[in-house]
């Protein structure tokens, strides 16, 4: 990921959210961005996973230039390389783990395809690597499952398939601490494996420790220092 003075302002506002001269991710690197809440991170990945506009050669993912795609192009882009760690998991509810887990092998043949010849395998073995062993909990719905566990979920589905880049947005933050160092190293250590860029955001500085380097957001953002 490659981000050349990116300048972003909600439709509406008065003053620009985002002001970045230059910040770049390198294949299996993982980088920890803090800074308090509600000051932009979250729109950061935002624009980083092609969900706003941003304008043409700010933002290069995969060597794909995202202000240059648009509409359902952009869209099965973000499937094919990015995976995605929201704060409240954003889990289908009805659903089972394990199904949860499949959701991008089924919306994009690339994840499918990088997932091997036996998804649902590869799937449960995530599951079991982050922490999820017991088979019972692969059948049950997501809506049965601990906070815990369905972070965990969430963790596996943005890793299936070997996305180029997984963004993770303050996905610790209903958790203790020992369970968000457990976490955080699992996630680490499955994306340097696969070879997945991670970029994770949070306030809490304390995990910076399990991340290749870290960045204050309030510092790379020119808007908000």
């Amino acid at each position: 990921m490659r981000i050349e003075r990116l300048v972003y302002r909600w439709p509406g506002a008065e003053r620009n959210t985002l002001e970045i001269g230059a910040l770049s991710l390198a294949s299996g690197e993982s980088l920890f961005l803090y800074g308090p809440s509600g000051c932009g991170k979250s729109t950061l990945l935002s624009a980083i996973a092609g969900v706003v506009d941003v304008p043409k050669g700010a933002i290069r993912v995969a060597d794909q230039d995202l202000g240059a795609l648009r509409g359902g192009a952009r869209d099965r882009f973000r499937v094919d390389h990015i995976g995605m760690i929201f704060q409240v998991f954003n889990l289908v509810p009805w659903l089972s783990a394990l199904e949860n887990v499949l959701l991008p092998c089924t919306f994009s043949q690339r994840r499918r395809a990088r997932a091997g010849e036996d998804p649902a395998g590869t799937a449960r073995r995530l599951l079991d690597e982050l922490g999820l062993s017991d088979p019972s909990l692969a059948s049950k719905p997501a809506s049965e499952l601990s906070v815990g566990q369905q972070q965990r979920v969430a963790a596996a589905r943005a890793l299936i398939g070997k996305p180029d880049l997984i963004l993770a947005d303050e996905p610790t933050s209903a958790l203790d601490e020992a369970a968000k160092a457990a976490f955080v190293e699992l996630l680490a250590r499955e994306c340097a494996e696969a070879g997945s860029a991670l970029l994770f955001v949070s306030h809490d500085r304390s995990l910076e420790r399990h991340f290749d380097r870290g960045v204050d957001f309030l510092t790379l953002n020119g808007c908000a220092a």
